[in-house]
This record gives structure tokens, C-alpha cells and sequence, in this order.
């Protein structure tokens, strides 16, 4: 953005701005605008997220909210509730029902939405990666790459009449065998912070497209991406009660997990987070599907290409603030090749940090306070253990956000 000064602010389909000074561009039934947000603190703009359920986005009447907050300024950007037990249950059953109606629906029919969803989401990539700079901080290059992960899962959706062929064998001359795929049921997705778009592309359309109904919760800290997919998927076609997305922490999650109307659940997040839904929900005899926290390790060997290597390292470590599964925490230089620390030191040295929506940012923020906390502690606890310190970005200063 040329105006580091301005923020953004995402103001969802039932939410009216009315104000002669703002030019807000309409996009489908997405308000969105980049305005101060002294301003809209000012004007009471700041919202609470929906629910969607049944087709229909909806306050909830719950008392507790959690803020959400612009990652690189602190300033509140949405609250998020923690749904009541009738309004979780709600969504489930809504999505009980449909179920009895989409698992027969045509494959042809599943298809062309899948196509229609596919073609909206291109549509409005960028205002999908603005909402996730927005509230997760990654840079906007980042955001895009989140989205466009996603959108490929999408298209794959596309193809779910090969994806759905069954098989048969003749056995022997009077018996033949074959295989039918058939749907579920209701599906929950849990959803981590650091992919907003991509990883609920990578439940939602695939679920629906072999029909099956979902329960979407994302993640409590950046649930704008998954709101706006949410009406992205409702204009594709999505029929009320196939797609629901419902919001809040631990609560919620328990919830998934104990409920009935839940077979199957897919989640993506930290190994105790994983560990604990897992067990809990395999009680229940739901199928779990958990992707666990993971760090990668390099091995840089003396006879890699160095100018390469050394840029596929920093894209590794540094990449989304290394705030995901695949960030390279720990590299061995075996021989010559330790000679090359000092060259990535200086890689490091030249990334810009800002908010994210600069278009030359490099690093945006941690998704938190206590985020950023949790790796100055890491770094101080291998200072004490023995480990030389070669580059120290703790206490980091953005001129702007000082400012203010």
C-alpha cells in the first residue's frame, strides 16, 4: 500500500457502513475498504463475527467474545464469539439434514459447483489475502500463495467424477465384485491460524464434492478468510446447510468432538491441540484425520549450488515469520559449506519487517504478543545453553508502528 497509515477493515454481508466520506467497493456481498482505524473506532465499526448456519450468516447471543487484533498494530479489528451449546448444535443438525438430501445429489451437480466455486475464489483472491494480512500478518505475497494452495485443492474438487469411479473384478466365471464410494456424513474441519484460506480448501470443497455435509470452525484468531469463503460458497450454489462455519476455542472443539452427529473429523494445528482431539473424538468413534506441528531440518552440503541454497533458505526459515509446519528451524553445514553462515547472516540482515501489506515487506509479524514472547524465549534459552548468537532481531523496530 502506498499509505502505511491506512489499515484494513472487513465489514461482512449483514454489516451496513453508512458514510458519505467512504467510497467502499463492492465486490459480491463483501464490503471492504481501507480506512483508519482511529476512524472506525470512532464511527463503532468494529464488528462481531457471524456464524453460518443453514445458508444464513447470524449473530450469536453468546456473552463471551475473543478479540482479534491487526497483528502489527494491536488495533482490534473483529471480535469472534464462543457459540452457545444451542447454537453449535444447531449447526450440526443443520447439517444432519442436509445431508439426507445432498448424498443424492448427482455427481454432475457437485461438480459444476465445484467449478462455479473454483472461478469465485480467483475472482477474489485478493480480497481474501487482504482479510489474512489483515488479521494473521503475513506479507501479502504470502496471503496470495495461502489462497492460490487452496484454490488448487478447488480444481482438483473439479474432477471429483474420476476421483468417485469404483472399481470391479470378475473373481471367477459366476462371481463378479465392485466397490461403490459413498458419502459419510457430517464432517468437521478444525482449523489452524497460519493457513486462514488454504487448509479449509483443503477440507470443504473435496468433502462437499463427494457428499458429504461440513462443519467448518476456524481459528478463533483469523476467521475472516473462512467467512468470506463461506459466501463465496453460498453464491457457487452450495445448498443452506451443506457448508456451516461456527467460531470460538477449546469449547467448541469439544464439542465436535463429542457430538453425534459429527463421523468424521480433520484438523491441522500443534501436536497437544492434535493429541488431545484424536483421542477424544476417536471415543466417539469418529475417523480423525490430525496434521500435527512438524519443524523440517536442512543438510547443506559443500558442493550445493551456494547462491540457491542460501536463497532457499532464507524463503525456509523466514517465510510466513516461520509461523508453519514446513519452516526450517535447525541447518547443519557439513564442511566448506559452513563458510556460507556468514552469507546467510546477511541475507537475513537485508529482509524488510513491516505490516505485511507493504508490497516490498519481507517479514510481516507473529500472529501475537505472546507468539512473539514464546520465539524471544526460545532464542534467549539457547544463548543460555551455549549457543552463539550470530544475528539478534529481538526488540525489533517499525518506525511507523512506533509512531503510533
Amino acid at each position: 500500500m502506498a499509505d502505511r497509515k491506512w489499515k484494513l477493515l472487513i465489514a461482512f454481508t449483514h454489516i451496513q457502513i453508512q458514510s458519505p466520506e467512504l467510497n467502499i467497493k463492492d465486490n459480491l456481498k463483501i464490503k471492504v475498504k481501507y480506512i483508519p482505524v482511529r476512524y472506525a473506532l470512532s464511527r463503532r465499526l468494529i464488528s462481531s463475527q457471524k456464524l453460518f448456519v443453514n445458508g444464513k450468516f447470524v449473530d450469536s447471543i453468546s456473552t463471551k467474545f475473543f478479540d482479534i487484533r491487526n497483528p502489527a498494530s494491536h488495533d482490534l479489528v473483529s471480535r469472534v464469539p464462543q457459540p452457545t451449546i444451542d447454537e453449535l448444535q444447531n449447526s450440526t443438525k443443520a447439517a444432519a439434514i442436509a445431508f439426507k438430501s445432498w448424498k443424492k445429489s448427482s455427481i454432475l451437480t457437485r461438480q459444476r459447483i465445484m467449478l462455479d466455486l473454483q472461478h469465485l475464489i480467483r475472482q477474489n483472491m485478493s480480497i481474501i489475502a487482504e482479510a489474512i494480512t489483515n488479521e494473521q500478518g503475513k506479507t501479502l505475497a504470502d496471503a496470495h500463495g495461502d489462497v492460490l494452495r487452496g484454490l488448487q485443492v478447488v480444481e482438483y474438487a473439479c474432477s471429483i467424477p474420476t476421483l468417485l469411479l469404483g472399481e470391479s473384478l470378475p473373481v471367477s466365471r459366476d462371481m463378479d465384485t465392485y466397490t461403490i464410494r459413498q458419502p459419510l456424513g457430517v464432517v468437521a474441519g478444525i482449523i489452524p491460524f497460519n493457513f486462514p484460506a488454504m487448509i479449509p480448501l483443503w477440507i470443504f470443497p473435496l468433502a462437499i464434492a463427494c457428499g458429504n455435509t461440513c462443519v467448518i470452525k476456524p481459528s478463533e484468531r483469523d476467521p475472516g478468510a473462512m467467512m468470506i469463503m463461506a459466501d463465496l460458497a453460498k453464491r457457487a450454489g452450495v445448498p443452506d446447510g451443506v457448508l456451516n462455519v461456527v467460531h470460538g476455542a477449546v469449547d467448541t472443539v469439544n464439542f465436535l468432538c463429542d457430538s453425534p452427529d459429527i463421523k468424521a473429523i480433520s484438523f491441522v494445528g500443534s501436536d497437544v491441540a492434535g493429541k488431545h482431539i484424536f483421542e477424544r473424538a476417536s471415543r466417539t468413534g469418529k475417523r480423525v484425520q490430525a496434521n500435527l506441528g512438524a519443524k523440517n531440518h536442512g543438510v547443506i552440503m559443500s558442493d550445493a549450488n551456494k547462491n540457491h541454497t542460501l536463497n532457499s533458505l532464507v524463503g525456509a526459515a523466514f517465510g510466513a515469520a516461520g509461523q508453519r509446519c514446513m519452516a526450517l528451524s535447525t541447518v547443519v553445514f557439513v564442511g566448506e559449506a559452513r563458510s556460507w553462515i556468514g552469507d546467510l547472516v546477511d541475507r537475513a540482515k537485508k529482509l524488510k519487517v513491516t505490516s505485511g501489506f507493504e508490497s516490498d515487506a519481507d517479514l510481516g509479524p507473529l500472529i501475537s504478543i505472546q507468539a512473539k514472547k514464546r520465539v524471544e524465549d526460545i532464542i534467549q534459552s539457547s544463548i543460555d545453553e551455549g549457543a552463539t548468537l550470530l544475528l539478534d532481531g529481538r526488540g525489533i523496530m517499525v518506525s511507523f508502528f512506533d509512531e503510533s
